[in-house]
């Protein structure tokens, strides 16, 4: 068996043990077993040995020469990162439940068969990143968004069942996902979507907020620390890698990771191995990582905004999600789901949205996306009349009252559109200091290109003027000349 192979490879195990006998059989067996073992006999050995270096296990018996290892618990020598299980005769069940309840993970009862050693080192871990990721849920809370596919996302689901596919062919050391969108179409929720429906549901999901970590703080959040790594480290700490083990870790906004951490994301992948910080020592993880960006990492990588070697290596299993603009009609049915979530939530009976309330969320440019419907739906849920279906009166009324079908999301003919003062927000008055409307003639253009895909004659039927007048407006046209366009325009 390969040395990583074995079940304590590369682990630095301290072993605390007064009787010589049962002390070289043990060391024995954990170096079979792939450990590094350093020996102590009594506690004032174990003490100078926690001092100086850092372990991934402690294996202690209680009784010892010049003490109780009841001592060196209630004392806090052992680091966080260090599972510490105890050793007792039959008559010492009683003081090795106390050494629980002081931070111990488990304990052997003497005599013991030597495979009792991995599993019960395996049930320490298990517990030190259980812990780690509640602390960490805690902190941050859970997205619960659930994500709503419809037409509009039929290729991205697509997508997704071709890398659900190849992860269950897989099973380890899956390869990264790379999800792209604007801020608030779902990357979240597309990404525990992900983890929920693959080989790894049963694990843990760790979504991480690249954006809202310190800098000074963003290695020590995701690799960990050793005692003393730094001045205000006071303890250890298990990272969000090593939390994530065996489960999914989520990066979102990862660009906002600095290029060095970036560097270390890119050995997690690609070696499967993490360093703590203040640590010289790598640790396997096998930790499956989605990443996701709100900016195209291709254009950052091309500018020197990210690295370019670990935007190659994320760009194997790419998704891109649509603003929620370019969803036509599951923009409403959409709506519907996060109302019956938001009604749910507020203990209220189900609702409805009328057909004016439906034709208002289509026609909104929805910057924000799916996050400031769910916001728009959950404000007219608060303010709404008890009961009645939802019209969203605070929202701009829709260009035309019968050119959008709730159900099609379709454009009724020019002839039908409605004047400029049915769609603008009635809220809107003209600012006393005045304001450019030039800009505002640029802007519409600059909406209807953008819509119609740079269409130069679509996006001018959408304006109601000619063709030319829109090349004279791209071509720098403006003031009068512009005005006398338009007039020409309309004869």
């Amino acid at each position: 068996m390969a040395s990583d192979a074995l079940p304590l490879a590369r682990r630095e195990i301290l072993l605390l043990e007064d009787d010589p006998a049962l002390r070289r059989r043990l060391v024995a067996t954990l170096r079979a077993l792939g450990g590094e073992v350093s020996e102590a006999t009594n506690l004032a050995e174990a003490r100078r040995l926690l001092r100086d270096l850092s372990f991934d296990f402690a294996l202690v018996d209680l009784h010892l020469p010049d003490g109780d290892a009841l001592m060196l618990l209630r004392e806090g020598v052992f680091s966080e990162n260090t599972g510490v299980v105890v050793m007792t005769a039959f008559g010492g069940i009683p003081q090795a439940v106390e050494a629980m309840r002081l931070g111990a993970g488990d304990y052997l009862t003497k005599p013991f068969e030597p495979e009792a050693l991995p599993v019960a080192f395996l049930r320490c871990r298990q517990q030190r990143t259980a812990a780690r990721r509640t602390e960490h849920q805690n902190a941050t809370g859970t997205d619960g968004a659930e994500l709503f596919f419809g037409h509009s996302l039929d290729a991205v689901r697509r997508q997704l069942d071709t890398i659900l596919a190849a992860e269950r062919r897989l099973e380890r050391r899956l390869p990264p996902v790379l999800i792209e969108g604007e801020t608030g179409t779902g990357k979240t929720a597309l990404a525990r979507w992900l983890h929920r429906h693959g080989p790894r549901a049963a694990e843990p999901f760790i979504a991480v907020n690249c954006a809202a970590l310190p800098e000074q703080l963003a290695e020590s959040e995701l690799f960990g620390h050793e005692r003393g790594a730094f001045t205000d480290a006071r303890t250890a700490r298990t990272g969000l890698f090593e939390a994530a083990d065996g489960g999914t870790l989520f990066l979102d906004e990862i660009a906002s990771l600095s290029p060095a951490i970036q560097a270390k994301v890119l050995v997690a992948i690609e070696d499967g191995r993490i360093r703590r910080l203040g640590s010289n020592k790598e640790i396997a993880i096998d930790a499956r990582l989605i990443a996701a960006s709100n900016r195209p990492l291709r254009a950052l990588a091309e500018t020197g905004g990210f690295r370019d070697d670990l935007y190659q290596r994320l760009d194997l299993l790419h998704v891109t999600l649509p603003p929620l603009r370019e969803r036509g009609a599951d923009i409403v049915a959409l709506a519907r789901q996060l109302l019956a979530a938001t009604a749910k939530r507020h203990r209220l009976r189900a609702l409805t949205i009328s057909d004016d309330g439906a034709r208002r969320l289509q026609a909104q440019r929805w910057s924000g996306n799916v996050r400031e419907l769910a916001h728009e739906i959950e404000r007219a849920v608060i303010f709404g009349q008890t009961g009645a279906p939802l019209d969203f009166a605070h929202l701009p009324a829709a260009p035309s009252s019968a050119g959008v079908s709730p159900a099609s999301g379709s454009s009724a003919s020019s002839a039908d559109a409605q004047p400029l003062h049915d769609w603008r927000n009635p809220a809107w008055r003209l600012p006393e200091s005045g304001f450019s409307l030039d800009a505002i003639t640029t802007a519409l253009i600059d909406d209807a290109l953008r819509e119609t895909g740079g269409n130069v004659s679509a996006a001018a039927r959408r304006l109601g003027v000619t063709r030319q007048f829109l090349r004279y407006r791209l071509e720098g046209g403006t003031g009068e000349a512009s005005d006398a366009a338009s007039r020409e325009a309309k004869l």
